[in-house]
């Protein structure tokens, strides 16, 4: 390991903290991120179901985000295997990055230490996706709680605390989800770690730059807002 290898990864835990902190709300830039934009529509999603009492499009709505979250904690668990598979054919994936070029040679040892770096940033996702599968499943039984109309007509206030308990755990829920999957995006920027250094901090900028259009500058944001466009 050199400077420039400890700079890199340096520079590749900054820029993961600096997305995870201006996604979840620091304002920097003068708009607002697509994911804080979503949970607006989760809060309208949930009152608007108080509106009527057959909520099966809200309970499949709910499956899906589930069935989604058990994916990718399974993908992680897959990617997992392949690195530890990784360490056991150390010199044989050692010979194939000999073959790319601006390769970098480190070692043996070097090798190794990245690919435990890779398997700690899948492990870090996978436990976020197992704690957001859960968190969902919370939130279906909290929803199943909720108050029929009738009910919520008679006491607005109670059914107004219900919603609100049900969206904040359904925004915590993605927010964990939204962590790991921040994660498996970042692990493609990390793979530039196995070429070179400079690779390294090249695919790194270049996977930052391209969420943090997704998030503020992408047509998936435009088409959520509704009033401002600019």
């Amino acid at each position: 390991m050199t400077l420039l290898d400890l700079a890199a990864l340096a520079l590749f835990a900054c820029l993961w903290l600096l997305f995870s902190w201006v996604t979840g709300g620091a304002r920097i830039f003068p708009r607002v991120s697509l994911t804080q934009a979503m949970a607006e529509r989760r809060r309208e999603w949930f009152r608007n179901s108080l509106n009527r009492d057959l909520k099966m499009i809200d309970t499949q709505i709910l499956a899906g985000l589930q069935n989604g979250t058990a994916f990718f904690a399974s993908t992680s668990i897959f990617a997992i295997g392949g690195c530890f598979a990784m360490l056991g054919a150390t010199e044989q994936v050692d010979a194939v990055f000999r073959d790319l070029p601006f390769f970098a040679q480190g070692g043996r040892a070097a090798f190794e230490l990245k690919v435990c770096g890779l398997i700690a940033i899948f492990g870090y996702s996978f436990f976020k996706f197992g704690w957001s599968y859960r968190l969902f499943n919370y939130c279906t039984i909290l929803f199943g709680a909720m108050p029929m109309m009738e009910e919520a007509r008679r006491d607005p206030q109670a059914a107004e605390r219900a919603v609100e308990t049900v969206v904040q755990m359904n925004i915590i829920a993605a927010k964990h989800f939204n962590a790991g999957l921040r994660a498996i995006f970042l692990s493609i920027g990390y793979l530039g770690w196995f070429v070179s250094a400079p690779v390294f901090m090249v695919s790194t900028l270049f996977v930052f730059f391209v969420l943090v259009r997704r998030q503020f500058f992408s047509e998936a944001r435009l088409a959520v807002m509704e009033t401002d466009r600019s």
